[in-house]
């Protein structure tokens, strides 16, 4: 599996020529890898539906005549946008193509911003990926919950992306404490420096993570790894 860090929250996932994004936020993000138009996928899977994970996926869907996979009522939202859709819920499997999904819980909101109104948009989740053999955990937006341990237990999770910037998510103390519960091969920070209220330090992350056996990276838009 091939991941590249789009940004914020943004993750690509590569594996046997299939290609899934996963909340990508590039329009209006200052930290974004590249336009959301010069992005190609094969499909689309949301964490949740604010504006800094799904203000894009539409666009991108039907640029790329592709599905996005989210929350039952995200997925309806998007869909009533002309996106090709499929709803899911927590704990819930999707399987494509030699790809599979499971949605796990999170702890946060998702509310999807509509002009003026603010629509009810289901749960926050995490995704477990799995593609070429290989199993990406995005937790999404999320405070760290005891759970972690059990996903941890009952999958062989070869890279969790972590958010770490505090403030609308657990912080880089939870985050270490959560990679630990997980037990990942290769950990990913996340969800950080992109605005003031989330500036953290990624490499002191990394490095903190070193110190108790993990390993991590700290990417900068654009930059790839293979798992």
């Amino acid at each position: 599996m091939r991941i590249t860090f789009l940004g914020h929250a943004g993750l690509l996932a590569e594996a046997d020529g299939r290609r899934v994004a996963i909340d990508p936020f590039l329009t209006g993000n200052p930290k974004a890898a590249m336009k959301a138009s010069e992005l190609k996928v094969d499909a689309i899977a949301l964490t949740h539906a604010h504006g800094d994970h799904a203000s894009d996926a539409a666009d991108i869907a039907k640029a790329n005549d592709c599905p996005i996979i989210a929350v039952v009522e995200l997925a309806d939202i998007l869909a009533r946008k002309g996106a090709k859709t499929v709803g899911m819920n927590t704990g819930g499997t999707y399987a494509w193509d030699g790809v599979r999904l499971k949605m796990t819980p999170a702890l946060h909101s998702s509310s999807y911003q509509d002009g003026d109104v603010a629509l009810y948009a289901g749960q926050a989740v995490g995704l477990l990926l799995e593609m070429g053999g290989k199993t990406l955990y995005h937790t999404g937006d999320t405070a760290l919950f005891s759970d972690f341990k059990l996903i941890g237990e009952r999958h062989r999770i070869d890279v969790a992306a972590l958010p770490i910037g505090d403030h609308f998510t657990m912080g880089p103390d939870d985050a270490l404490e959560a990679a630990a519960w997980i037990g990942a091969k290769h950990v990913i920070p996340i969800h950080y420096d992109t605005f003031p209220p989330i500036r953290q330090d990624g490499a002191a992350f990394v490095r903190r993570l070193a110190e108790r056996g993990m390993t991590g990276h700290a990417m900068s838009p654009g930059d790839t790894i293979e798992i």
